[in-house]
């Protein structure tokens, strides 16, 4: 006996059958859409890879990093012992997430502290209206970094706090609150007035900018929409009013690329902005994309990178934080030396250097960082065509008898101990007794040690004709080329007319 449908039962089974060819061809549009624009995204990342970073930044190998903002009022951070009695410490620029993320490492001391001197009823935006930032003066601040001998400033525009040192209108309207310098805390355009005062100077003027903001209340609530209103924006705002030469962003890691619509504003920025031509960007674009996507590759607080493959820089404190830590003590800095150490070191190998200040909340560089951006200037005086401009030689260094240290590379908190490497080695082992940078024909082999009577060069061979010179001081050296290894006669030096400290550099104006 045949089955009957009712009218309405077989209504619903024609029209689910006429519907199935339509949702068939509205999941391959959609399959189309997302596959069109995924290609169009990998045209684009191929277009950015591709573009050579400007040669300005190549040359200039030494940079300043500024992290400055409302942490900068309590400015703590944990500081500790390791268990080989080595100090360690952490980001006080982290003080808002470890004040309140009960998973971070410092979260106990944090709270601790904060609970003691401000109370548990205040909050991190409190410190805001602390932030006054009223003995900022930026063009002392601009002549603090022409001395140094950098050539380039990188200032925090934006942390993690999603606080900005610039009258920015998406800042106020998605935190629902005054969240610029400009109407609130110092009641100044801190980004514009730096901006301004170094570029009077011969120092490149670039900005930090982190794409992420921990607890905006549009980022929490979807980070899509945050990226519409608040990331883009943002960029091109900063971008447009201010020129920078360079922008370190940062803040990646929660989401891929293509959520924080990387490619498309870097895009615009190498073909529709006015910085187009010249502005230099890092790797830090995306979940998983450091030393793969942007410019210059990034790594933090260890001894960056073994070659010159690609451009890379490192960055770090000059203690265990990059904001200003009121918890770390003169023993936790390193010296003018170590931090000298480390510029000829990274950039023998090819990279830049990026050392950060951490300024006050009334706006002052702590004069001890003033006083090792001056020893660090006092020896580039000296010793900068050695330097700037230079490129990698066939070795980087020339090592003293011994077992060769190893040199740890990777992207965050890798153990650099530049002492040992240069100066003190540990029982044994070899140290780089001259490290190698050349500029055209002209090779410069830059000595941590004062070589005694001779310094022997191997592997070295001069030009006939070739001069060679200690930097700083008057008069060629005596030479003679001994098979393949060149020997210079050192000079007869004072030392209290030695024309530098740290390390000394001898140029061997022309080699094959």
């Amino acid at each position: 006996m045949p089955v009957l449908m009712n009218k309405y039962a077989l209504t619903g089974l024609l029209s689910l059958a006429s519907l199935a060819p339509l949702s068939a061809q509205q999941d391959k549009s959609v399959n189309t859409e997302k596959d069109q624009k995924a290609k169009k995204e990998a045209e684009q990342w191929k277009a950015i890879d591709a573009r050579e970073t400007p040669k300005w930044w190549r040359d200039a190998k030494f940079g300043i990093f500024i992290h400055w903002g409302p942490y900068s009022v309590p400015a703590y951070s944990k500081v500790y012992k390791d268990k080989d009695g080595a100090s360690k410490g952490t980001y006080s620029e982290w003080y808002w997430m470890d004040l309140a993320n009960p998973k971070r490492a410092a979260h106990k001391e944090v709270k601790a502290f904060h609970n003691e001197v401000y109370g548990p009823l205040y909050t991190y935006p409190d410190f805001v209206k602390e932030f006054k930032c009223e003995m900022f003066q930026p063009d002392q601040w601009a002549k603090t970094f022409q001395n140094s001998g950098a050539k380039y400033v990188v200032l925090t525009a934006k942390h993690h706090d999603g606080y900005c040192l610039w009258p920015s209108k998406e800042a106020d309207r998605s935190w629902g609150r005054p969240w610029s310098s400009t109407n609130s805390g110092p009641g100044r355009d801190l980004v514009g007035e730096l901006t301004e005062a170094v570029n009077k100077t011969d120092v490149k003027m670039g900005l930090y900018f982190s794409i992420y903001e921990w607890f905006n209340p549009l980022y929490k609530a979807d980070p899509h929409v945050f990226v519409d209103k608040v990331l883009v924006p943002q960029f091109k705002d900063i971008v447009t009013k201010y020129e920078p030469n360079a922008i370190f962003v940062d803040g990646e890691w929660d989401h891929p690329a293509t959520t924080w619509r990387s490619a498309e504003v870097l895009t615009w920025l190498f073909n529709e902005s006015k910085v187009k031509n010249h502005v230099v960007i890092n790797d830090r674009w995306g979940k998983g994309d450091r030393h793969k996507h942007g410019g210059y590759y990034t790594t933090e607080y260890g001894a960056g990178l073994p070659n010159a493959e690609n451009a890379w820089e490192e960055n770090r404190g000059m203690a265990h934080s990059f904001g200003y830590s009121k918890a770390e003590r003169f023993e936790d800095y390193n010296s003018s030396e170590a931090l000298t150490y480390m510029l000829i070191d990274i950039v023998s190998r090819g990279g830049n250097f990026l050392l950060d200040i951490g300024p006050t909340g009334d706006g002052r560089i702590p004069p001890l960082m003033e006083e090792r951006l001056a020893e660090i200037g006092n020896w580039l005086e000296v010793n900068g065509e050695a330097i700037y401009g230079t490129t990698t030689h066939s070795e980087s260094c020339q090592w003293t008898d011994g077992k060769i240290q190893e040199l740890k590379h990777g992207n965050y908190r890798v153990k650099y101990d530049v002492n040992k490497l240069l100066k003190n080695p540990d029982p044994g082992k070899a140290r780089k007794e001259a490290l190698f940078t050349r500029k055209g024909e002209a090779l410069y082999a830059i000595c941590p040690v004062f070589p005694d009577d001779q310094l022997v060069l191997k592997n070295i061979t001069a030009k006939e004709g070739a001069k060679v010179t200690f930097l700083g001081a008057n008069g060629d050296l005596q030479w003679k080329q001994d098979g393949a290894h060149l020997v210079i006669t050192m000079p007869k030096v004072n030392p209290s007319r030695m024309p530098c400290n740290y390390a000394y550099t001898f140029k061997v104006s022309a080699v094959k």
